[in-house]
């Protein structure tokens, strides 16, 4: 009898297709610290990661990087997915043949990243003086669209830009007074306009919506024969938009979760919700699915896809902008069909938004 009731259940199990002492599919996320990538470090803490892993029968850990090492594993495939700008997407991973898929938009900065200077410094007299930043990234994309909005594109090669890592930008420029201008992003914005003299010039508020954050998974995870990729994606999205309900209300809770967010680099409650107040985060699906089908964004992804180019980011073989083309919701290519490389998908969204996850 006992025999007989133990054959029926490995029958019904394995009839319904679930594979008894199976691993669960396994995936890493990568992320480093920014304003819009810490809360990755609180859905890996608090559990609710685990939570939507588990609904979807997959493992994600989470794993800290600095920034471009963590772009430097994505496009080695040593993690299945990662927290990138819409450039570093277009100019890392899609450049070196990695096809790749953005599954979240989280946010754009609207004045995260600023060109400051000191002693009354104008733009207008920037050209012949020397401009700390990083270059080849968002933040010479941001020096560059400063120059032309301004009437001064013809200028911009006359300026000397010094290729500044991140880490000492700050100090560079704080310690040495004789530094006059410099382009970066917060927390070390913050930093640096606290000192005597220093006014920002121009910040990222003045192109809304052109240096974005995402969520984008290797195409080929995502595709997994076996189903797991679109479940990866599926638990991705349904923690990111749990968490960013709790971020999105006000008291004392909302300023728990907000903290516990902050920790995640080292910052104050305050700091943090200084550095969200010039963050545009899409809290809800709705308002991130609207803003990445719309025709406005493929505009301005035109301008990015066209500074990459003109950098020679594209890669070294790439003749044409169009080489590493893009694909939007709806089916618009930027590029040539045949070389797709970055796909914006904003199918994951769009079931958040439905409350189908």
């Amino acid at each position: 009898m006992i025999l007989r009731i133990l054959s029926s259940f490995l029958i019904a199990v394995l009839g319904s297709g679930v594979c008894l002492g199976a691993d669960k599919p396994s995936f890493t996320v990568g992320w480093s610290v920014y304003v819009g990538w810490n809360p990755w470090y609180y859905m890996g803490k608090s559990g609710i990661l685990k939570k939507w892993a588990d609904k979807y029968n997959v493992t994600i850990q989470v794993k800290r990087f600095d920034y471009a090492p963590s772009l430097d594993a994505f496009v080695a495939k040593n993690i299945d997915a990662c927290a990138m700008t819409n450039m570093e997407a277009l100019d890392m991973p899609a450049a070196a043949g990695v096809d790749t898929t953005a599954i979240i938009t989280g946010d754009y900065s609207n004045g995260n990243d600023a060109l400051l200077a000191r002693r009354n410094l104008t733009l207008q007299q920037l050209p012949g003086k020397r401009v700390l930043l990083v270059e080849k990234t968002v933040s010479e994309y941001l020096f560059e669209r400063a120059l032309t909005l301004n009437g001064m594109e013809s200028k911009i090669r006359q300026v000397k830009l010094v290729n500044t890592s991140d880490s000492d930008i700050a100090t560079a420029f704080i310690s040495d007074t004789s530094q006059e201008a410099v382009v970066t992003w917060k927390p070390m914005v913050s930093q640096i306009a606290k000192s005597p003299g220093v006014k920002i010039l121009f910040s990222s508020s003045q192109i809304p919506g052109e240096i974005v954050d995402l969520m984008v998974v290797r195409t080929d995870v995502l595709n997994r024969s076996d189903g797991a990729g679109q479940r990866f994606a599926k638990a991705l999205a349904g923690a990111w938009y749990e968490t960013t309900k709790q971020m999105s209300g006000k008291g004392p809770e909302t300023d728990k979760v907000l903290h516990e967010i902050a920790m995640a680099s080292e910052d104050s409650l305050d700091s943090y919700k200084e550095m969200l107040s010039t963050t545009h985060l899409f809290f809800t699906p709705q308002s991130a699915v609207a803003f990445t089908t719309s025709p406005d964004f493929q505009q301005k992804m035109n301008l990015v896809r066209q500074f990459c180019y003109n950098h020679g980011l594209l890669g070294e073989h790439s003749k044409s902008v169009d080489d590493v083309a893009i694909k939007y919701p709806g089916g618009a290519v930027q590029g040539k069909a045949d070389r797709v490389r970055l796909r914006f998908d904003a199918n994951y969204m769009q079931m958040a938004a439905g409350g189908k996850l």
